[in-house]
């Protein structure tokens, strides 16, 4: 058996190691691997094939010391199992990719304190810029990235005042939105599912200020889980077993509060209507399918990018503050095919209020 070299004891492999095995000068296979603009491609292959054979690996500290630029991307999302999520960092990724970027990707897991650790670990590694799934709570954290000069953007939510750049909607307007839809269905029964963190609790804010009086709640804890929305939906029913209706915190609760249903005998829609948020993939695939409010992730993360992009490029921004709204999507967990049903002012909603 070969004895492992410790790895104090490796030698690295240089540029100049480079060089000398592709049979070209320093300045060459420099120029091959950093600024392939300048040289032919026949000589940019035979670089990249004496790299890959001596395992030579560029230094990017050195050249980000020399450009003031780390070429990275710092993403802080609060769970990465939260699949509304995804398509956020997908897109940013995938576009920040395309101009010579690279994500850094960071889970904060709903901890403040943890947040304010990331968020000065990542300044400290000198990113060229943060991208945020919700707002920075912190006074001081906010004034520390302002200080910096680390391009900003807080996303999934709005705010006044950002900290620099925000790109999200009005979670109490969600809530809000739900309660009129319910409402308009004539459902006066109805309870609400909702994780502990802070953009559920607002959506439930929402929910409750337009309701107009109190509904059971149930309150888990957060990320969502589908075992957290079965539970979810045992609580509402020890409240009141003759719900009509339940607005869940997430999809991933919906999900758990299908099941449950199911598994108590309980007909969606005919007993018991179920409305979710984020539209997960799974929530038009579900049976019944998941009436819920639909936020595009995606272009959260192609904005987000692209106010990233400009900022580094040193250009001014002109819309610092992006409401994308959203939309209720009504599927058959809320109402069965075949009834008639009264239209829903806001159904397909882009935030209509200012």
């Amino acid at each position: 058996m070969k004895a492992l070299i410790p790895a104090t004891d490796r030698k690295t492999a240089t540029l100049h190691d480079v060089a000398r095995v592709a049979g070209v000068s320093l300045i060459t296979a420099s120029r091959a691997l950093s600024n392939p603009g300048l040289v032919s491609a026949k000589t940019i292959a035979r670089v990249k094939q004496a790299a890959a054979a001596t395992g030579y690996v560029p230094n990017r500290v050195a050249g980000s010391l020399k450009s003031r630029r780390s070429m990275t991307v710092a993403c802080l999302v609060p769970s990465i199992s939260v699949a509304q999520f995804l398509p956020t960092v997908q897109v940013l990724t995938e576009r920040l990719h395309a101009a010579g970027y690279q994500v850094i990707l960071g889970q904060i897991g709903y901890d403040h304190a943890k947040e304010e650790d990331l968020i000065d670990t990542m300044l400290g590694r000198r990113v060229d810029g943060i991208v945020m799934a919700g707002l920075i709570r912190s006074s001081a954290v906010r004034q520390r990235v302002t200080q910096s000069g680390t391009p900003l953007v807080e996303t999934w939510e709005l705010s006044d005042w950002p900290a620099d750049m925000v790109v999200g909607f009005s979670h109490l307007k969600v809530g809000s939105a739900v309660a009129g839809y319910f409402l308009a269905r004539g459902w006066q029964r109805v309870g609400i599912a909702t994780g502990d963190d802070r953009r559920a609790g607002m959506r439930r804010e929402g929910f409750l200020a337009a309701w107009g009086r109190p509904v059971p709640t149930a309150t888990v804890p957060a990320p969502s889980r589908l075992e957290l929305g079965r539970q979810a939906l045992r609580e509402l029913l020890a409240q009141d077993a003759r719900l009509q209706a339940v607005f869940c915190s997430s999809d991933q609760l919906a999900l758990g509060v299908l099941v449950e249903a199911a598994a108590q005998g309980l007909h969606v829609p005919g007993q018991l209507a179920v409305c979710g948020f984020g539209d997960a993939d799974f929530a038009a695939h579900t049976e019944p399918s998941l009436t819920t409010v639909q936020v595009d992730g995606a272009t959260i993360g192609r904005r987000a990018a692209e106010l990233i992009l400009e900022r580094c490029r040193g250009a001014a921004v002109a819309e610092p503050v992006v409401d994308l709204g959203f939309r209720i999507v009504e599927r058959a967990s809320t109402h069965t095919p075949d009834e008639a049903r009264p239209p829903v002012p806001g159904l397909s909603l882009k935030d209509p209020s200012p």
